[in-house]
């Protein structure tokens, strides 16, 4: 069937004719490719697009694709990027000329690109801003450094034999996979082991070896600085010095960008660091490695809030490389995709006596033997176990919260004790300070319980402090050290002390610590958070790890669990059974339509601005697609305001976020008051 002539001349009318189009911009710069299209650093949800600019005949030559630029924009100066150089415009009018490059050092390369706006549509945020966290901010001085430099001869890496590896049956088919340039996905329990030659940084190390072995990069990321000087020892171990390079947040600007060039350059094509490494644009990359998925530091505090195994995961499939997500404890999310089959399990089972033994205080034969005292702050089968364990090596004690008294609770009806002003908890910062709310850092003295009338407060949680006072009374003469915030010890040696320690700050012992004492376990297993039991079987396991085995005599005693209750945490723990308890976790959130088995989004702000932008999300989605309203609620974590949370089935989850972009961008081009926060997929802290 021919169109007709009508037909032809709408089709004619609607899409112009490159000529016409290129009529219509008669001042293009009579230079190759003239019009760039450039990302602008502006962070409206409405002005998420790339914009045209001409491209003046002295800018040419730099103004290449990935280099930084200055562009006129609303009567401003503004950066941005170049992410493409085309002949004709889509624009029809008159193109601004690019105002002058910052650099010509093309910092955006094609991958990262694709990967940030895949995550920005993931996460419903905008390009600008996950672009921010993506590329660090420029350093002359470090451009003109490293120019001075002729890059090092890169030795290629032979194929070596894997040590750490051994203990898993799948480990030798991983790492070929890896070094014959294939992108197997694995998710990975590592078994706990005091030996450095088998533990987690030596097995990391040994895969990066093999992707280099394959001519392609190696990029693992980690949850933290300590975590980060245990991997470097075992990368300069297995490949040398000058292998790779270092990249945080936490170094000077000047250092992060010469890592940054480095990488970008090719002078090195192993990355190592924390949150941030995770978009280093490695050459070729072949792996992508993440310790302890499930850490919080792990999860991007700044707008879109990216979560790194999500990052990682999108780079993997966008640049064809392996994934490997490790840790001792397995996230419910990397469970989910382990069942739907996106990874592969390479874990190992793990025998009672390769682990720590776990004893579990307040059960009924402890009862019977002494009372009491078995449900005690340090009950007896602890103090026991730490003393026959102190003869032999140091003794870790880990407590849920540092400080002195951080929560207090009425003395009479045992409710938590809340500031009359902002209803915040009451904590005890010193042995001789007042309570005082943890929230506004008000006074709360005289207090009075509004339920029972009582004034007398009691401890509801022991800090790090209050609990080495305790442990130093209870074995006079042994050295009692803690770490935590703003005193994190990396390591101790093999003599006895006691090591006071708070989650995610134990140092490890040269040879093991004998016995690890978990304290206060309701204070973790009570948290109102979705991953309250994830993250306490995360945090033990971790610090059980750093225990010498059964067969060595190690042993961990889990202290505080609720008498006579079977929790799935303490059970995970006891067995050693990881891999079980996120079966299970995901299993009841599934039944509860809870993610990840479910899609969710968690708006804070005013409640008339809440219902205003679920209103607008609702119209912006299909019909085809439900979109549930839970709430209001208080905002979570103390924050002041009202959240809300917005729901659909994982099926409908792309959908689901281009509503809330739209919701975002006509929020932002209306200029409305108020300020909506939006997560996407928050992590179970916020749920």
């Amino acid at each position: 069937m021919q169109p007709s002539d009508e037909q032809l001349q709408l089709v004619h009318a609607a899409v112009p004719r490159q000529a016409e189009r290129v009529a219509a911009t008669p001042d293009l710069p009579q230079v190759p490719q003239p019009v760039a299209r450039v990302v602008l650093d502006v962070p409206l949800a409405h002005l998420d697009r790339p914009f045209e600019y001409a491209v003046p005949a002295e800018l040419a030559p730099a103004a290449v694709p990935g280099t930084r630029v200055k562009v006129r924009f609303a009567g401003k100066d503004v950066s941005g990027f170049v992410i493409a150089r085309t002949d004709v415009p889509e624009h029809t009018g008159k193109l601004t000329r690019l105002r002058r490059v910052v650099s010509p050092e093309p910092v955006l390369t094609p991958a990262v690109l694709a990967a940030a706006r895949t995550i920005a549509d993931h996460y419903a945020g905008s390009l600008a801003d996950v672009l921010r966290l993506a590329v660090p901010p420029r350093h002359a001085g470090a451009e003109k450094a490293l120019d001075a430099k002729d890059a090092p001869h890169r030795q290629r890496p032979t194929v070596g034999k894997s040590v750490a590896w051994q203990r898993y049956p799948a480990g030798d088919a991983f790492l070929h996979r890896v070094a014959t340039g294939d992108a197997p996905a694995a998710s990975w329990l590592a078994a706990p082991t005091v030996d450095p030659v088998l533990d987690w940084p030596a097995a990391l190390a040994e895969a990066a070896h093999a992707a280099l072995a394959g001519d392609r990069g190696a990029l693992i990321v980690v949850p933290d600085h300590r975590d980060l000087d245990r991997l470097e020892a075992a990368v300069v171990g297995e490949l040398g010095d000058g292998q790779h390079v270092r990249l945080t947040a936490e170094q000077g600007p000047q250092a992060r960008y010469t890592a940054w060039l480095k990488v970008l350059r090719g002078h090195v094509r192993c990355v190592i660091g924390t949150r941030a490494a995770a978009w280093a644009p490695v050459r070729d990359l072949g792996l992508l490695a993440c310790w302890d998925d499930g850490d919080d530091l792990l999860a991007e505090p700044r707008s879109p809030y990216p979560q790194t195994r999500e990052v990682l995961r999108v780079r993997a499939v966008r640049e064809r490389a392996a994934l490997l997500l490790g840790g001792f404890a397995r996230s419910v999310p990397v469970q989910a995709w382990l069942e739907s089959g996106a990874v592969r399990d390479v874990s190992t089972r793990t025998s009672p006596a390769n682990v720590p033994r776990v004893v579990v205080a307040g059960d009924e034969r402890e009862v019977e033997r002494a009372g009491a005292a078995a449900h005690s702050h340090l009950p007896p089968v602890a103090w026991s176990t730490a003393h026959a364990a102190l003869a032999d090596g140091p003794v870790l004690v880990q407590v849920p919260r540092r400080g002195y008294l951080p929560t207090l609770r009425c003395g009479q009806c045992r409710q938590v004790a809340r500031c009359p002003e902002c209803h915040g908890p009451l904590g005890l910062p010193a042995p001789t300070a007042p309570a005082t709310c943890r929230w506004c850092a008000r006074e709360a003295t005289p207090w009075r319980c509004p339920d029972c009338y009582a004034t007398s407060l009691r401890a509801a949680v022991i800090g790090a402090r209050r609990t080495a006072e305790e442990l130093g009374r209870a074995f006079p003469g042994t050295p009692v050290i803690r770490s935590g915030a703003g005193e994190v010890l990396g390591s101790v040696g093999a003599q006895p002390r006691l090591v006071i320690a708070t989650p995610g700050a134990e140092p490890v012992a040269e040879t093991g610590y004998a016995a690890t004492l978990l304290l206060d376990a309701w204070a973790l297993l009570d948290r109102a958070a979705l991953d309250a039991g994830e993250e306490t079987v995360r945090r033990w396991l971790a610090a059980a790890a750093l225990t010498r085995a059964a067969s060595d005599g190690g042993a961990v005693v889990i202290c505080g669990a609720a008498p006579g209750v079977t929790l799935a945490p303490v059970e995970a723990v006891a067995r050693w059974a990881p891999a079980t308890f996120a079966e299970r976790e995901l299993a009841a959130r599934r039944e509860l339509d809870l993610p990840p088995a479910a899609w969710m989004t968690l708006l804070t702000g005013e409640l008339a601005d809440l219902e205003a932008f679920a209103a607008a999300t609702r119209h912006a989605v299909h019909d085809d697609v439900p979109l549930e309203t839970l709430g209001p609620m208080p905002a979570p974590g103390g924050q002041p305001g009202t959240a809300l949370l917005l729901r659909t089935s994982r099926d409908h989850a792309d959908a689901a976020a281009r509503a809330v972009s739209a919701a975002r961008a006509i929020r932002s081009a209306r200029k409305l008051p108020g300020t909506v926060t939006v997560r996407v997929e928050p992590s179970g802290a916020y749920l």
